[in-house]
């Protein structure tokens, strides 16, 4: 029976305590192994890149820059890297902005071992988990901009719907195409009308709109 390869995590911390914590964590698990930690952003790209681990644990606040910076810098790059922020902070600004940078997770440093564990195997699995406080600022946000029309699930069509509802289950374009018998260039052109119409900027908002107006169950 083959072996079943562990998920491969990079620590990116501007405090050595805490990187060292979190690998000694982290190692606990048979499922994950720490491929490498870094210090900041340019330590952070360079071991990203060096590495190609599975997912990214980081941290928002660095020496050089920010979370954001490194997760726009990867993107840049197309490394497929999953990356969960964990961090201390929890304003608006920095969760929206790490999330339309595309960041798969958002949890804040006070999460528990075994909802580290999880979000970690969820990012590696194309999955967003968001803390709770996290969740309900994005919530706050989407209920303001709900003020302001009925409800954005109206403007869409049928055949988008179906769309959101399966990004909002987790899968992935060629799953949806797949699906709905439809072409991976046709998905994403449906997909990009739809972020378009509910003015999100990634598939953890996306997920969060359609949870909030009943087209999928949370998890």
């Amino acid at each position: 029976m083959a072996e079943i390869p562990k998920i491969r995590v990079l620590i990116v911390d501007d405090h050595e305590m805490v990187r060292e914590g979190l690998m000694l964590l982290l190692e606990e698990s048979e499922e994950l192994e720490v491929a490498g930690q870094a210090g900041s952003v340019a330590q952070a790209v360079a071991q990203a890149e060096a590495l190609q681990p599975d997912v990214i644990l980081l941290d928002m606040m660095l020496p050089d820059g920010d979370g954001v910076s490194v997760i726009q810098q990867l993107k840049a790059k197309n490394n497929p890297a999953r990356i969960v922020v964990l961090t201390s902070f929890a304003e608006d600004e920095k969760i929206r902005g790490a999330l339309q940078a595309g960041a798969t997770g958002y949890l804040l440093k006070d999460v528990l071992r075994h909802d580290l564990l999880a979000a970690i195997r969820a990012a590696a699995e194309g999955k967003p988990t968001l803390h709770p406080v996290v969740q309900s600022h994005l919530m706050q946000q989407i209920q303001a901009h709900q003020r302001k029309q009925s409800s954005p699930l109206d403007t869409l069509t049928e055949r988008e719907r179906d769309v959101l509802k399966a990004v909002a289950e987790g899968r992935s374009n060629k799953e949806i195409a797949t699906s709905l018998g439809l072409t991976l260039g046709t998905v994403k052109g449906y997909v990009s009308i739809v972020f378009g119409k509910l003015d999100v900027a990634s598939r953890t908002e996306a997920t969060l709109l359609a949870i909030r107006h009943g087209l999928v169950n949370p998890h």
